[in-house]
C-alpha cells in the first residue's frame, strides 16, 4: 500500500539519558526518522529528554518537548498535541516501555492514538521472556529449556530441574540489567532477587545454561506486504556468555555455511512472524552448538537498538529511516530502485568486505569492580572498522579504541598477571585478546586455546596469523626490511606504531620513520567505498575505508565497479570526530561535530568527517559530504589527509581525542581551523596556564608541578593537605583525584605515569566548601560572548561532568557574575580561541 495519508500528526519517544546499555545509537535512529517523516510531509512531535542530542534541536522536528519520559508527562504532551500515530521503535528499550505503559493506562484508546511500526502485543511478546517463548514454540522454533520465577523460592524450584549454571534473564530491562549467570545458590538469590526489583513485570527467566556456544545475530526488516530482507548478519567473536553489546562482533557472519546460514534466515521471519512485527526492523539473535548445531532462538528486539546501528553502518542501509518509511505504510516495492528486480536483489547489501565491532570499557574509573564480562552489558561504547579481511579489520579496531594501545600489543605497552595467566585467557574480560595473543607467542595451540575460550578456532587462527605476522618482523631493520615484508604486515592489520616497535631491536624506530619508508616503498593504502541503499527518489552516497588488501587498485572500488575519488574546486574542511563514547566524552562531541559539518557546508565548504564511532549522527552517510570510517590516530588521519588535501583541519569539536592530534599535524603542515595547537597547549599545559593568570592578575589555588614522588612531597610541604592532583591533557577528570596525606599522594603518583607518561602531574591546593561554575563563552578573536554561566548546586570536589548544575547561577552577586565575566573575556582572548 502506498503511504499512510489518514496520519498526520506523529508522535516520536526518545531514549531518554545515556546508560550503558541505551546510548547515541538511539539519538542517530530518532534523528533519521525525524528528518525522513518531515521530508515526507508528517508532523512530528518528539519528546526526549536528553539535551546533547541531535534529535531534540528544534529544526529536527515540528515540536519538540524536552520533558520526562514518563507516563504522566507523555500524556499530557498527547493531550495538547493528539497525535494520530506513536512511533516508539525508535527509542529503544524506553520508547518501548513507554508506548507499553501508555497503552496499559488507556491513553492510547482515550485519544485514538495508533501504536505504528510495531503494534503493543508485539512488542510485549517480543519483550516477554514467557510469551516470547510460547510463541517460537508455536512456529516449531527452539529456545532455552526455563522457566519463569516471580520469587526467589520459585528460581529454586526451577534450578533443581535444569541443573547450574542458569542463565537470568529480567523481563522489560535493558542491557541485561538484572542477569547474569549463576553458578550456586548463593549467586542465584543474590542475582533473581535484584532482577526481580528491576523488571517492571517482576518476572525473571531462569534458563538452561547455553555457555560456549556460538552466538549469532540477523538484522531484518520487513514491509506490510509480508516481504522481508535481511540486512546483514553478524557473528559474535566472543561465545555465549557475554551480553552481545560487550561482545567483540563480526559482519557478515565469518564460520557458518550456507545451509546453515540459510535455515537461520528462514527462521529469523518466522520469529518476526510469531511475535507479530507487522513493518520496521527487528534483530533476531541465536546461539549454536558447535558440535551438533542445535539452534535456540535467544531473544529479539522488535525495534532499531545497538545492532541495527552497527548493521547500518556496517552495510550502507539507512535501518532507522527505511523503518520509518515503512512504519507509515511505504512498501519495499515502492522504494526500490528497479521494479524488475526482486525485493532481495534490491535491498539486500552485498558486503564485499570484514567490518569488526569492539566495545570500549572504563572500567578504571570504577576501582574494585568485576571486570569479568558476563550477560549484563559493561562496556560504555565501541567502534566499528572496516578492512579487506578479519586481520585488517580487527587491527584498525583496536587502534581505534584510544585506550593508549596501537593493536593487538606488540606495542611495548603488554603487561599480563603472570600467577594467573591460564586463567585469563580463558575468562572474558576486556583484555582478554592481549592474553590469547601472549598464548599464541608462547606456543599455546589453537586446540588448547578453543577449549579455554570456546572462540571459534576460525576467529583464533585470524589472531595467530596477526602474531605470526609480528615474528615476521623481529630481527629486521627499517632499512633492511623488503616491500613485500612491509607491505604484508600492513594487510595482516599492524599499525606503523607496532612496525616500529617491531622493528626497534637493534635501534630506536619511530611512527613517522615507518610511515616515510612506506611512501619509499609505494606503500599507501587504497579508500575504497561502501555505497548506500538510497531509495528510488534518492541519489546513492558513499562512505570510505581504507584497506592495504587491494593495494594494487589504481582507485576507490566497490564491487567490480571503479569510482574514482570525488574531486571539488570548492574550498575543503576536515572535521575529526570523538571516536568512542566513553565516560567524559559521549554524544555531545557528536552534537558539536555535526553541527559543525552542517555549518561548514552552509559556508560553502566541502565537508570532510571522520570517525569510527557507529552510533554516532557523525557517521551517518548523509551528515558530511565524505565520511571516513577511520580511527583517530596519526597514521589514519594522515593517510586521509594525503588522499584529501583539505585546506583546513578542525580539531577542537571532537573532544580530547582530536584535541591530542593537533600539534602532530601542525607539524605535518596541516592547516588547523580555528584555535591553533599553540593556544591548545596554553590551556592545557598547567604549568603554562598558571604562569598566564599570573600574568592576567586573575587568582588561582596556590599550585606546583611535579615529574616524581619527591617533587611530589616538596610541593605538598609548600602547600599543604588537601591537595587536588591530575595529569594534564586528559579528558573528564581521568587520574584526578584528591589526596589528604602523603600516604594517597604517594599511590596517586606511581600510578600517574600510566595516565599521562608525557606531561607533568599538576597539584594545587584543593578549595573546600566552594562554589563551583561553569562558564560557556565564544570567541572570534577580537569579541568574547557568554553563552551562559552554570551553577553547580554540589559544591567544589564534585567533576562538573557529574554535578548538577542550574542556569541562570542563583547565589552569585552582580559584582561576581561580572567578574567571572571579565576573567572569561580576558582568559579566551589571551589564550588565544
Amino acid at each position: 500500500m502506498p503511504r499512510r495519508n489518514d496520519i498526520k500528526k506523529i508522535l516520536i519517544i526518545g531514549s531518554g539519558p545515556i546508560v550503558i546499555g541505551q546510548a547515541c545509537e538511539f539519538d542517530y535512529s530518532g534523528a533519521q526518522a525525524c528528518k525522513v517523516l518531515m521530508s515526507d510531509g508528517y508532523e512530528v512531535i518528539l519528546v526526549n529528554s536528553n539535551p546533547a542530542t541531535i534529535m531534540t534541536d528544534p529544526a529536527m522536528a515540528t515540536r519538540t518537548y524536552v520533558e520526562p519520559l514518563t507516563t504522566e508527562s507523555l500524556t499530557k504532551i498527547i493531550e495538547i498535541e493528539r497525535p494520530d500515530a506513536l512511533l516508539p521503535t525508535m527509542g529503544g528499550q524506553t520508547g518501548l516501555n513507554g508506548a507499553v505503559a501508555l497503552s496499559k493506562a488507556g491513553v492510547l484508546e482515550k485519544y485514538k492514538v495508533e501504536v505504528i511500526g510495531c503494534n503493543v502485543e508485539a512488542i510485549e511478546r517480543g519483550e516477554d521472556r514467557k510469551a516470547f517463548a510460547e510463541a517460537m514454540a508455536s512456529v516449531g522454533l527452539e529456545c532455552a529449556r526455563s522457566g519463569h520465577a516471580y520469587s526467589v523460592e520459585d528460581a529454586e524450584y526451577l534450578v533443581e530441574d535444569l541443573g547450574y549454571p542458569v542463565v537470568l534473564r529480567p523481563s522489560f530491562t535493558l542491557g541485561g540489567a538484572g542477569g547474569g549467570v549463576a553458578y550456586n545458590k548463593e549467586e542465584l538469590r543474590e542475582i533473581v532477587a535484584q532482577g526481580l526489583d528491576l523488571s517492571p513485570a517482576n518476572e525473571v527467566l531462569i534458563e538452561e545454561s547455553v555457555l560456549g556456544w556460538k552466538e549469532l545475530e540477523m538484522e531484518a526488516m520487513r514491509d506490510s506486504n509480508g516481504d522481508g530482507i535481511i540486512v546483514c548478519s553478524i557473528e559474535n567473536f566472543d561465545a555465549m556468555g557475554v551480553h552481545t553489546g560487550d561482545s567483540i562482533t563480526v559482519a557478515p557472519q565469518q564460520t557458518m555455511n550456507e545451509l546453515d546460514y540459510q535455515i537461520m534466515r528462514e527462521a529469523t521471519f518466522d520469529v518476526l512472524d510469531a511475535v507479530g512485527v507487522e513493518a520496521g526492523g527487528s534483530n533476531v539473535q541465536f546461539a549454536i552448538h558447535p558440535d551438533n548445531g542445535r539452534m535456540l532462538v535467544i531473544e529479539m528486539n522488535p525495534r532499531v537498538s545497538r545492532s541495527s546501528a552497527l548493521a547500518s553502518k556496517a552495510t550502507g542501509f539507512p535501518i532507522a529511516k527505511i523503518a520509518a518509511r515503512l512504519a507509515v505504510g511505504y512498501t519495499f516495492a515502492e522504494m526500490a530502485h528497479d521494479k524488475t528486480k526482486s525485493i532481495q536483489e534490491c535491498f539486500e547489501p552485498v558486503v564485499d568486505y570484514c567490518v569488526v565491532k569492539y566495545p570500549r570499557f572504563d572500567f578504571e574509573k570504577f576501582k574494585g569492580t568485576d571486570t569479568t564480562l558476563t550477560t549484563r552489558m559493561k562496556s560504555v561504547g565501541e567502534v566499528m572498522s572496516l578492512g579487506s579481511s578479519f586481520e585488517e579489520a580487527f587491527g584498525k579496531a583496536l587502534r581505534s579504541l584510544e585506550t593508549g594501545r596501537s593493536g593487538l600489543g606488540a606495542d611495548g605497552k603488554d603487561e599480563f598477571d603472570e600467577p594467573n595467566f591460564a586463567h585469563l585467557v580463558g575468562v572474558p574480560t576486556a583484555e582478554r585478546v592481549y592474553y590469547i595473543a601472549e598464548a599464541l607467542r608462547r606456543g599455546w595451540s589453537i586446540e588448547r586455546l578453543y577449549a579455554a575460550t570456546s572462540i571459534d578456532p576460525w576467529f583464533l587462527e585470524r589472531v595467530a596469523n596477526m602474531v605470526a605476522e609480528e615474528d615476521k618482523l623481529k630481527g629486521l631493520s627499517l632499512n633492511t626490511i623488503s616491500r613485500e615484508a612491509l607491505l604484508s604486515a600492513k594487510k595482516t592489520g599492524l599499525s606503523d606504531v607496532q612496525i616500529a616497535f617491531l622493528l626497534s631491536s637493534r635501534s630506536k624506530v619511530f611512527e613517522h620513520e615507518v610511515r616515510a619508508k612506506r611512501k619509499e616503498l609505494d606503500i599507501t593504502p587504497v579508500f575504497k567505498v561502501v555505497e548506500t541503499a538510497a531509495t528510488a527518489d534518492e541519489s546513492s552516497k558513499y562512505y570510505y575505508y581504507k584497506t592495504y588488501g587491494q593495494i594494487d587498485d589504481a582507485s576507490i572500488g566497490t564491487g567490480d565497479s571503479l569510482l574514482s575519488l570525488p574531486t571539488s574546486k570548492t574550498k575543503k574542511s576536515m572535521i575529526l570526530g570523538a571516536g568512542p563514547n566513553r565516560i567524559g566524552q559521549g554524544i555531545e562531541f557528536d552534537y558539536c561535530c555535526v553541527h559543525a559539518s552542517y555549518a561548514l557546508a552552509e559556508a560553502g565548504f566541502e565537508t570532510i568527517l571522520v570517525n569510527c564511532n557507529p552510533e554516532t549522527v557523525s557517521t551517518d552517510y548523509d551528515t558530511s559530504d565524505r565520511l571516513y570510517f577511520e580511527p583517530l590516530t596519526y597514521e589514519d588521519v594522515m593517510d586521509i589527509i594525503d588522499v584529501e588535501q583539505p585546506d583546513g583541519v578542525v580539531v577542537t569539536l571532537g573532544g580530547q581525542t582530536p584535541l591530542k592530534l593537533a600539534k602532530p599535524l601542525e607539524a605535518e603542515g596541516v592547516s588547523i581551523l580555528g584555535t591553533k595547537p599553540e593556544a591548545i597547549d596554553l590551556a592545557e599545559d598547567r604549568e603554562r596556564f598558571a604562569s598566564l593568570l599570573d600574568e592576567l592578575h586573575i587568582s588561582y589555588p596556590a599550585a606546583g608541578t611535579a615529574e616524581s614522588i619527591e617533587e611530589a612531597s616538596r610541593v605538598a610541604e609548600r602547600l599543604g593537605f588537601p591537595l587536588l592532583v591530575r595529569p594534564s591533557y586528559v579528558l573528564g577528570g581521568r587520574g584526578m583525584e584528591i589526596a589528604y596525606d602523603g600516604q594517597q599522594l604517594e599511590q596517586y603518583m606511581q600510578e600517574a605515569t600510566r595516565v599521562s607518561p608525557d606531561h607533568p602531574v599538576y597539584l594545587d591546593s584543593f578549595l573546600e566548601g566552594a562554589i563551583e561554575v561553569d562558564v560557556d563563552a565564544l570567541s572570534d578573536g577580537t569579541e568574547v560572548y557568554i553563552g551562559g554561566i552554570l551553577e553547580h548546586i554540589e559544591e567544589a570536589g564534585i567533576h562538573s561532568g557529574d554535578s548538577s548544575c542550574c542556569f541562570p547561577p542563583f547565589t552569585l552577586s552582580h559584582a561576581l557574575d561580572e567578574t567571572i565575566r571579565n576573567h572569561t573575556r580576558q582568559l579566551a582572548l589571551r589564550v588565544g580561541v
